[in-house]
Protein backbone atom coordinates (compact mmCIF):
# COMPACT_ATOMS: atom_id res chain seq x y z
CA UNK A 1 0.00 0.00 0.00
CA UNK A 2 1.37 3.24 -0.81
CA UNK A 3 0.64 6.59 0.73
CA UNK A 4 0.62 10.11 0.32
CA UNK A 5 1.65 12.81 2.29
CA UNK A 6 -2.12 13.55 2.88
CA UNK A 7 -3.14 10.40 4.12
CA UNK A 8 -0.16 10.31 6.01
CA UNK A 9 -1.16 13.93 7.73
CA UNK A 10 -5.06 12.22 7.87
CA UNK A 11 -3.41 9.25 9.98
CA UNK A 12 -1.36 10.89 12.16
CA UNK A 13 -4.45 13.69 13.14
CA UNK A 14 -6.63 10.64 13.75
CA UNK A 15 -4.18 9.60 16.38
CA UNK A 16 -2.87 12.17 17.77
CA UNK A 17 -4.67 14.20 20.43
CA UNK A 18 -5.39 17.95 19.07
CA UNK A 19 -6.17 20.00 22.15
CA UNK A 20 -7.80 22.99 20.98
CA UNK A 21 -8.33 25.85 22.73
CA UNK A 22 -10.61 28.60 21.66
CA UNK A 23 -10.79 32.22 23.38
CA UNK A 24 -13.22 35.04 22.95
CA UNK A 25 -12.72 38.14 25.19
CA UNK A 26 -14.87 40.57 22.68
CA UNK A 27 -17.75 40.54 24.64
CA UNK A 28 -18.73 41.51 28.24
CA UNK A 29 -17.23 37.97 29.77
CA UNK A 30 -13.96 36.57 28.85
CA UNK A 31 -14.77 32.94 27.77
CA UNK A 32 -12.36 30.01 27.08
CA UNK A 33 -12.95 26.32 25.50
CA UNK A 34 -11.15 23.11 25.23
CA UNK A 35 -11.84 20.77 23.41
CA UNK A 36 -10.05 17.50 23.56
CA UNK A 37 -10.64 14.55 20.87
CA UNK A 38 -13.24 13.09 23.91
CA UNK A 39 -14.21 16.27 25.89
CA UNK A 40 -15.06 19.72 26.13
CA UNK A 41 -14.25 22.16 29.00
CA UNK A 42 -15.34 26.11 28.86
CA UNK A 43 -15.19 28.63 32.11
CA UNK A 44 -16.34 32.15 31.98
CA UNK A 45 -15.01 35.77 33.47
CA UNK A 46 -15.89 38.83 34.35
CA UNK A 47 -14.27 40.86 31.56
CA UNK A 48 -12.27 43.56 33.44
CA UNK A 49 -9.65 46.15 33.20
CA UNK A 50 -7.51 43.48 36.31
CA UNK A 51 -8.85 40.60 34.18
CA UNK A 52 -7.74 41.63 30.83
CA UNK A 53 -3.94 42.08 32.08
CA UNK A 54 -4.06 38.42 33.68
CA UNK A 55 -5.86 36.63 31.15
CA UNK A 56 -2.55 34.37 30.75
CA UNK A 57 -2.89 33.68 34.00
CA UNK A 58 -6.60 32.55 33.79
CA UNK A 59 -5.21 30.43 30.25
CA UNK A 60 -2.67 28.64 32.43
CA UNK A 61 -5.27 28.00 35.37
CA UNK A 62 -7.98 26.54 33.33
CA UNK A 63 -5.41 24.18 31.60
CA UNK A 64 -4.07 23.31 34.90
CA UNK A 65 -7.25 22.61 36.58
CA UNK A 66 -7.70 19.84 33.52
CA UNK A 67 -4.28 18.33 33.94
CA UNK A 68 -2.84 20.52 30.52
CA UNK A 69 -0.04 22.21 29.66
CA UNK A 70 0.45 25.12 26.71
CA UNK A 71 2.56 22.46 25.17
CA UNK A 72 -0.58 20.14 25.13
CA UNK A 73 -2.72 22.66 22.78
CA UNK A 74 -2.22 22.45 18.87
CA UNK A 75 -4.76 24.72 18.00
CA UNK A 76 -5.90 28.39 19.16
CA UNK A 77 -9.12 29.36 17.66
CA UNK A 78 -9.04 33.87 18.65
CA UNK A 79 -12.43 36.18 18.30
CA UNK A 80 -10.78 38.85 16.36
CA UNK A 81 -14.16 41.20 16.70
CA UNK A 82 -15.80 43.08 16.56
CA UNK A 83 -15.38 44.03 19.99
CA UNK A 84 -13.01 45.79 23.05
CA UNK A 85 -10.21 47.03 21.67
CA UNK A 86 -8.23 45.75 24.89
CA UNK A 87 -9.48 42.71 25.29
CA UNK A 88 -8.74 42.03 21.70
CA UNK A 89 -4.96 43.57 21.36
CA UNK A 90 -4.26 41.43 25.30
CA UNK A 91 -5.63 38.13 23.70
CA UNK A 92 -3.78 38.98 20.39
CA UNK A 93 -0.56 39.31 21.66
CA UNK A 94 -0.72 36.68 23.69
CA UNK A 95 -1.54 34.45 20.90
CA UNK A 96 1.18 35.52 18.72
CA UNK A 97 3.55 34.98 22.15
CA UNK A 98 2.78 31.59 21.91
CA UNK A 99 2.51 30.87 18.02
CA UNK A 100 6.62 32.33 18.43
CA UNK A 101 7.42 30.29 21.65
CA UNK A 102 5.97 26.78 21.17
CA UNK A 103 4.78 27.17 17.95
CA UNK A 104 1.06 26.75 18.11
CA UNK A 105 -1.07 27.66 15.54
CA UNK A 106 -4.16 29.64 15.55
CA UNK A 107 -7.04 30.95 13.83
CA UNK A 108 -8.41 34.50 14.32
CA UNK A 109 -12.31 34.54 13.29
CA UNK A 110 -15.15 36.61 13.65
CA UNK A 111 -18.45 35.60 13.89
CA UNK A 112 -19.00 38.11 10.89
CA UNK A 113 -17.02 35.25 8.81
CA UNK A 114 -19.36 32.57 9.49
CA UNK A 115 -22.41 34.05 6.98
CA UNK A 116 -25.23 32.47 6.46
CA UNK A 117 -24.43 30.04 9.80
CA UNK A 118 -27.21 30.07 12.32
CA UNK A 119 -27.31 29.42 15.95
CA UNK A 120 -23.32 29.27 15.89
CA UNK A 121 -21.45 27.83 18.84
CA UNK A 122 -17.88 28.35 20.23
CA UNK A 123 -17.59 24.05 19.85
CA UNK A 124 -18.54 24.60 16.52
CA UNK A 125 -15.62 27.63 16.01
CA UNK A 126 -12.95 24.86 14.67
CA UNK A 127 -15.43 22.69 11.96
CA UNK A 128 -16.71 26.18 11.09
CA UNK A 129 -12.85 27.85 10.46
CA UNK A 130 -12.75 24.65 8.25
CA UNK A 131 -15.47 25.45 6.46
CA UNK A 132 -15.12 28.79 5.72
CA UNK A 133 -10.72 28.33 5.15
CA UNK A 134 -10.15 31.03 7.93
CA UNK A 135 -6.24 31.12 7.51
CA UNK A 136 -3.66 29.99 9.79
CA UNK A 137 -1.90 32.50 11.62
CA UNK A 138 -3.70 35.29 10.30
CA UNK A 139 -4.50 38.67 12.20
CA UNK A 140 -7.31 41.31 10.87
CA UNK A 141 -9.01 42.45 14.17
CA UNK A 142 -11.93 44.26 14.29
CA UNK A 143 -12.58 46.76 16.90
CA UNK A 144 -15.49 48.38 17.83
CA UNK A 145 -15.38 52.48 17.83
Amino acid sequence: MILFSSDLELILENNIIMNKLIIDVTGENIFLMIITNNDIYSITKQNTKINYEKLTLIINDFLNFYKLNLTDIKKIYLNRGPGSFAGIRNSLSIVKALNLVIKIDYYCYSILDFKGEKDIKHENIPDLCDKFKIKKNLINPIYLS
